[in-house]
Formats: structure tokens, sequence, C-alpha cells
């Protein structure tokens, strides 16, 4: 597991890559891991660290990746490309290639 003892960090992207390696998160439930984790997702949130870090221990590893896997840079090539307006053909041809896995993975 990782646990992450900061209160203040805004986004917290190494809890992204902890995830990543399939590493569950054990963090306090303030901005940065609520953002990222959520409610119910590859970690857990507590005030007391401690509860926390026994909640991470139960949780999948497997789930953890693929949970991480949302913010690839092949995901976030999909959500900025679904965003261009108009589409030229060259670039509706890229997202297509994309969405098949063709590239960007």
């Amino acid at each position: 597991m990782f646990v992450f003892p900061s209160k203040t960090d805004t986004f917290g992207l190494v809890l992204l890559e902890a995830m990543a390696c399939g590493c569950p998160v054990a963090a306090y439930p303030v901005t940065g891991p609520i953002d990222v984790i959520g409610s119910d997702g590859p970690g857990a949130l507590n005030e007391n660290l401690h509860e926390a870090c026994l909640a991470a221990l139960r949780i999948d590893r497997n789930e953890v990746r693929r949970f991480a896997e949302r913010y690839s840079w092949a995901a976030a090539s999909r959500q900025f490309l679904s965003h261009l307006h108009p589409f030229t053909p060259t670039a509706q041809e890229e997202l297509r290639l994309i969405e098949q896995g063709a590239i960007g993975e």
C-alpha cells in the first residue's frame, strides 16, 4: 500500500503513480485524495490514517491498477480529442485509431 500523509497536496500525482503499480492508497479525506480516489475508489480515506491503512490492505491490487488506467495517456488523449470541434478528417481518423487501440497506449 501507499500511505499519503499530506493534508495539503492539491492533486496528488503520486497517488496515480502508486495506483498504476497496483498499490492501494491510504490517505486523509482531503482535496487531492478525494478528487483522485473518490468515495469508492482504489484507496481508503479516513481522518484516522491508521484506519485508512488497515482498510487499504483489503483492496484488490488488480482493481487498483484498472482504476489507474482511467488516467493513462491514451485516456487523456481520448478525452482531449473528444473536445476538439470541428474535427478535421485527420483528427477523426486519429481518434478512431486510438479508440480501437491501434495507437496511443
